[in-house]
């Protein structure tokens, strides 16, 4: 561990974009809750959406405080970086953390350079083909939509998808 991370109690937010879908966001928020609270050594660790929904960094950026965070890392949950990540999410994190003088803070990297997603892409790719194959049910992302399937080119299917 860092020399800061030792005289810091750390909290992490994981950030999506958010979306007027309350299925999209509770995806994160649960996804969140249960397997990233878990994996992370760190005790505090929040969901959060850039816009369309609370919690927003703002709101989770006041609930690591409150648990007693005295840093916060703000981790993007978007694959490449962009806007979002150089721009937004950077002022959405220091409009927030102005409110909390002396809490240190971080925005993370995004995924898409990390080494390990060709593994996530792998193991998407290999799951969905399982599924339009009969073998597994539809992933927790398609789970009752029936967006798993294979199409072709036809331009009527095409027009009716």
């Amino acid at each position: 561990m860092a020399d800061s991370e030792n005289t810091h109690r750390i909290g992490v937010i994981v950030v999506d974009h958010g979306s007027r879908r309350a299925e999209s966001n509770e995806m994160l928020e649960d996804l969140t809750r249960s397997s990233i609270s878990e994996r992370l050594e760190y005790d505090i660790v929040e969901p959060a959406h850039m816009e369309l929904a609370e919690p927003s960094i703002a709101t989770a950026f006041d609930r690591c405080v409150e648990r007693g965070a005295t840093m916060v890392v703000i981790q993007p949950y978007f694959l490449l970086p962009g806007k979002h990540w150089n721009q937004d999410i950077p002022e959405l994190a220091a409009e927030a953390a102005s409110h909390h003088p002396g809490v240190e803070y971080l925005v993370a990297a995004p995924f898409g350079v990390h080494p390990l997603m060709a593994d996530v892409v792998s193991a998407r790719v290999e799951y969905c083909l399982a599924h339009v194959r009969g073998e597994v049910p539809e992933c927790e992302a398609c789970a009752g939509t029936g967006a798993c399937r294979l199409r072709t080119g036809d331009p009527v299917e095409a027009a009716a998808s």
